[in-house]
């Protein structure tokens, strides 16, 4: 059983009530469903996308996405899209899986989220190969959940590392099969992962406690709760270094993996924009906000935002995916990416998250008074949004690193 530790004060009881009994829940359907998934047509694109909509306004209540939807994602192929071949997945081409993600947003900011998180065993395979065997011998379907930071004192045993700490921001860890913790590690010479970079420490979920607080204004569905583990070891074969050279030999684990991760967040931006857009036209024909007044599609000023909202999401996207795809025919050409194009990776991300927002917030301005209540779905995508250009790999920092890449001078900081 996963740990789940209450806070009172920050997580609500009866809301901890909800997600413990959830989790039995679902794991007892999930469980029969995978005693007939092979008698069992796999679920399409659409059933999921229609599952997260009846569902949706749950993900808020419970602060996760529930083990039937994440089923659903497994059944078509959204925790496979990095698994490499070698075990049985698709390692799939970066831009194909950011346009579902970018699908999946349009339906919900947080399912996406989370399923964003799908390329995240481009993690794993810096692992050991035979770690990672053991990863995947019972299916190519795993969820990594990695809460790095903060990066906690590791001390070096004979063999691995004693690791106790807590960590923030692990996003989909409640319906995970593995979490990641971030370490920094003694310099002891009993082991060989001494460096400055992070070093990941995989466990099976089930051997660490989540502390359910994850309680913001956008992305609550996400489950980005803490986790924690305390006095435990953790074998050199399962650690390796955050954004290390893959062990797998596949184009995949050739793309720049801190770049795909935030790829991923920046294309939940762009299917929030584009909902945002498509809720926007889709009310300005069905009604009148008062009567004798103007209906919104004959109004000047919402023409104009409805253009520019258009152009200005079109052209970052256009950016988005060319700078994918020039980068996935470099490794499939067998080169290396080079540092202008994995800036350019890093940059069109940035601009598409933070395009994303502005015209979500334009939209939000335009449409008049009924985006002001609870209900409409544009509260809910302005949040999401906002909370996308918060995430580290995406924020203002980004865009001076590369500037200073273009300007020939060093980042502050280690980019791209």
């Amino acid at each position: 059983m996963m740990h789940i530790h209450l806070i009172y004060g920050i997580f609500p009881l009866y809301q901890y009530n909800t997600i413990r009994n959830n989790r039995k829940v679902f794991k007892m359907t999930v469980s029969k469903a995978s005693t007939i998934s092979a008698s069992l047509t796999p679920p399409t694109m659409e059933q999921l996308l229609d599952a997260i909509a009846a569902r949706r306004a749950d993900f808020e209540i419970l602060s996760h996405i529930p083990l039937d939807i994440i089923a659903l994602m497994k059944g078509v192929g959204i925790f496979r899209a990095s698994t490499p071949k070698l075990f049985g997945g698709s390692a799939l081409e970066p831009a194909k899986f950011l346009q579902l993600v970018e699908k999946i947003a349009t339906v919900d900011g947080s399912a996406a989220w989370v399923a964003g998180f799908g390329s995240a065993n481009t993690y794993l395979a810096a692992l050991p190969v035979d770690t990672q065997r053991k990863i995947y011998v019972n299916s190519p379907d795993q969820i990594f959940s990695g809460g790095l930071y903060p990066l906690q004192k590791a001390h070096a045993v004979p063999g691995g590392w004693m690791v106790s700490g807590r960590w923030k921001f692990a996003s989909g860890c409640m319906g995970a099969d593995w979490i990641g913790v971030g370490l920094k590690g003694d310099a002891v010479d009993t082991n060989t992962l001494i460096s400055s970079q992070p070093i990941i420490a995989v466990c099976p979920a089930n051997e660490v406690e989540i502390i359910p607080n994850w309680n913001v204004v956008g992305m609550q569905g996400t489950g980005s709760h803490d986790t924690q583990v305390i006095d435990k070891f953790v074998s050199n074969e399962w650690t390796c270094l955050r954004g290390a050279k893959a062990t797998i030999d596949e184009p995949l684990f050739r793309y720049p993996v801190l770049a795909y991760q935030a790829e991923v967040h920046a294309a939940c931006s762009l299917g929030l924009a584009r909902a945002a857009l498509d809720d926007a036209i889709a009310s300005s024909r069905r009604f009148r906000t008062v009567p004798g007044v103007s209906g919104l599609g004959d109004r000047a000023y919402f023409r104009s935002a409805l253009a520019h909202g258009e152009a200005e999401l079109r052209s970052a996207r256009l950016f988005f995916y060319d700078a994918s795809r020039n980068a996935w025919e470099t490794v499939l050409k067998g080169d290396p990416v080079s540092q202008h194009q994995s800036n350019l990776l890093r940059l069109s991300a940035a601009h598409a998250a933070h395009t994303g927002a502005r015209v979500v917030q334009n939209v939000y301005r335009v449409v008049g008074m009924s985006a002001i209540h609870r209900e409409n779905r544009l509260q809910h995508i302005v949040r999401d949004t906002m909370v996308v250009t918060q995430h580290a790999s995406l924020n203002d920092s980004i865009f001076e690193a590369s500037g200073a890449l273009f300007s020939g001078t060093s980042p502050d900081f280690s980019y791209p």
